[in-house]
C-alpha cells in the first residue's frame, strides 16, 4: 500500500527551529525514519513538505482521486484554513493527523482548534517524531 506522509509550513526547518518544542530531529532524518519504518510496515512511504498551501492542497487532491492514505501534519494550517478542511473532506483513504507537540498543551490558544480533526481516523500528537511511526502502523493495520 502506498501512502502519503505530508508536510506543511515550517517543518522543513525541523531540527533548528524550537528543537525544545518539535525536536532535533532534522525533516531528512524524519522522512528517512518514515520511508524505513513503512517498509518494516510493508508500506511505501513517500515524504513531502511544502510552505505553499495550494501545493499542499494539489497534493491532498490527487490523494483524494488515487485513494491514497495520507499522514498529514499540516502544522500551522491544521488551525485556520478552511480550504484545508475541505481538501481533507474529499479523501476516500484514511487520514491520520499528527503533530510533534501536543497543541492543546501548547499556550497559544489558536492551537486548540483544528480543522484536520474531523476528516482524521486517528490523531497522533505530543509523541515527537515517534508519533509519524504510531500514524504509519494505524494505516498499516487498517
Amino acid at each position: 500500500m502506498r501512502v502519503l506522509v505530508l508536510n506543511g509550513p515550517n517543518l522543513g526547518r525541523l531540527g533548528r527551529r524550537q528543537p525544545e518544542v518539535y525536536g532535533t530531529a532534522t525533516h531528512a532524518e524524519l522522512a528517512e525514519r518514515c520511508v524505513g519504518w513503512g517498509v518494516d510496515l510493508g508500506l511505501e512511504v513517500e515524504v513531502r513538505q511544502t510552505n505553499h498551501e495550494g501545493l499542499m492542497l494539489d497534493w491532498l487532491g490527487t490523494a483524494a482521486d488515487d485513494r491514497t492514505p495520507v499522514v498529514l501534519n499540516a502544522a500551522a494550517w491544521t488551525h485556520y484554513s478552511y480550504a484545508l478542511f475541505d481538501a481533507c473532506a474529499m479523501l476516500e483513504a484514511p487520514l491520520v493527523e499528527v503533530h510533534l507537540s501536543d497543541p492543546l498543551q501548547r499556550p497559544e490558544e489558536f492551537r486548540h482548534h483544528s480543522v484536520v480533526t474531523p476528516h482524521a481516523a486517528l490523531v497522533v500528537s505530543g509523541q515527537g517524531v515517534e508519533g509519524y511511526r504510531v500514524a504509519l502502523a494505524h494505516l498499516a493495520n487498517g
